[in-house]
């Protein structure tokens, strides 16, 4: 009996469940979508990428074809036939593709040729509602991993993502520091006068080990495997540790935290009532972020009851 032939278009332009669109590649939002191959398991399965996330799909056994967006890719599709088309792309133009390709069946995103705009396909309405009205997304109690499955008829049951690269560096620290957050995130980041008082709270009990000095996404991988646990800002690390299987003190504030999923660690808020949080802003008006206050002493007792 032949396999179900399945296409899955996730290059990483825009965020699943964020209304926003960029051509710089969402590491995290690409890894967190392997999730949906513990649904297509034996099915034959293509993945259209950014070049840029194609490290993190590498090696999966689940993935039969990875694609790099590009031209000529573009050509082969539109030769090919598929059984499902699954598009978690809302860029028109990624659409409109997705649209123009053979398939049977269909989920995510589409493209309206009367508005130029993205749509949804049946059952992805509540995602794109989500994804525009900011109020939604804040006040939705579901983990992201529901919502994704809800686009493909189906029902999550706590499974979780699914790294390609395999690492192969032994545990050599207690805790790994992931402190960075890159330049479209910046008022994620907690402070690091506090990722210091953390270190030395913790140095006398427990080795340290700070991400620096990784300059391809295998040795930042091999990096946070070879810590016991992660302490880590809302990053694409913090999804690498959770598919790792790592222990994990996840600090967020403008980015909404309740649709995370942890299967191994905590999630903690600012310590201070905000009116503005989540903002989902990478722009904060005030005189200090709310990263502020979630303190080195809090962290510190939780690491402890974690490890």
């Amino acid at each position: 009996m032949a396999r179900e032939k399945v296409l899955i278009i996730k290059l990483g332009y825009s965020e699943t469940l964020v209304n926003e669109i960029s051509r710089t590649t969402s590491l995290g939002d690409v890894l967190r979508s392997t999730v949906l191959l513990n649904h297509f398991k034996g099915a034959h399965i293509t993945w259209l990428v950014d070049e840029a996330a194609i490290p993190l799909l590498k090696g999966n056994k689940l993935i039969d074809r990875i694609m790099p967006y590009d031209l000529t890719t573009v050509l082969q599709l539109r030769a090919e036939r598929f059984d499902t088309i699954v598009n978690l792309e809302k860029v028109a133009g990624i659409c409109a593709l997705s649209d123009s390709l053979s398939g049977w069946r269909r989920f995510g995103f589409r493209f309206d040729p009367d508005s130029g705009e993205a749509q949804a396909y049946d059952g992805s309405e509540r995602v794109l509602e989500i994804c525009l009205k900011p109020e939604d997304k804040i006040a939705s109690t579901k983990y992201w991993e529901d919502i994704l499955f809800e686009i493909v008829g189906s029902e999550w049951n706590g499974e979780m993502p699914i790294l390609g690269y395999e690492p192969t560096s032994p545990i050599k620290f207690d805790i790994g520091f992931n402190h960075n957050v890159g330049e479209k995130w910046p008022t994620k980041a907690w402070p690091i006068p506090y990722w210091n008082e953390l270190q030395a709270l913790l140095e006398p009990h427990y080795s340290i080990t700070w991400q620096e000095g990784l300059d391809s996404i295998e040795e930042y991988i091999e990096w946070l495997n070879s810590c016991k646990m992660i302490v880590t800002n809302d990053s694409l690390g913090l999804h690498i540790a959770h598919a790792l299987g790592k222990k994990i003190v996840a600090m967020f504030g403008p980015t909404v935290s309740n649709e995370v999923y942890i299967k191994d660690g905590i999630i903690l808020l600012p310590e201070k009532e905000y009116d503005c949080l989540p903002c989902l802003s990478n722009i904060c008006i005030k005189e200090r972020t709310c990263m502020y206050d979630i303190k080195p002493e809090t962290v510190y007792s939780e690491i402890k009851r974690l490890i």
